[in-house]
């Protein structure tokens, strides 16, 4: 029977967590020594690793905690019941929330995947495509409600990702450019890209 945990183990699993996605953002996964984790939160080596287990699990987790949060958000939006463009335009906003909100987990997400092995290594395959799907079922919804006109789906769903994944790499929230407003300004230029013609318009050749 696994063990069970109270709240205050999993608030210090968090915040491990959190410590270790800014460290892993400026030194680099592999740069960043156990010793350096351990100095960071304030524990030693058997007490670190009785909250995350070894230090691949504790890059596991960081992505689990970027996946879980995009993946849930992705599927829910995917399944409402409105036009395909305004999902498209909240799944948007909320990617860019959690880019905002999570700047360092995001970069080790991005950048550190391929330290992953064995079933964690699968399981984030396993999570990131599923990922993609939502957004490819939102904008085949859009293309058979004649919403879209994209001929390859799939390279439309990884541009979507590529234009707001790198997000991270510039963007700091500020007054005169809030989450909001970006997002809004990224769904503008994306959807005037597959927006099907109006019916009677002229298209160019």
């Amino acid at each position: 029977m696994p063990e069970q945990r109270g709240q205050r183990w999993h608030d210090r699993r968090t915040s491990i967590v959190d410590t270790a996605a800014k460290l892993f953002a400026e030194r680099g996964y592999h740069a960043t020594g156990t010793a350096d984790l351990c100095q960071a939160v304030g524990l030693g080596k058997g007490s670190l690793y009785y909250y995350v287990e070894s230090k691949e699990n504790l890059l596991y987790l960081i992505h689990e905690r970027v996946m879980n949060q995009v993946l849930g958000l992705a599927t829910r939006i995917a399944e409402l019941d409105e036009p395909a463009a305004g999902r498209l335009r909240q799944l948007g906003l909320e990617q860019i929330s959690v880019i905002a909100s999570y700047p360092d987990h995001v970069w080790v997400f991005l950048h550190e995947h391929k330290a992953l092995t064995g079933e964690r290594a699968e399981q984030f395959t396993a999570s990131r495509r599923q990922y993609e799907r939502q957004i490819e079922r939102i904008m085949s919804d859009g293309v058979e409600a004649g919403e879209f006109a994209i001929s390859d789906v799939r390279i439309a769903a990884l541009a979507w990702l590529g234009m707001h994944n790198y997000t991270y790499l510039w963007y700091e929230p500020s007054k005169k450019l809030t989450v909001e407003r970006l997002a809004a300004q990224y769904y503008e230029l994306f959807i005037n890209g597959i927006r099907a013609p109006a019916p009677g318009a002229a298209v160019c050749a």
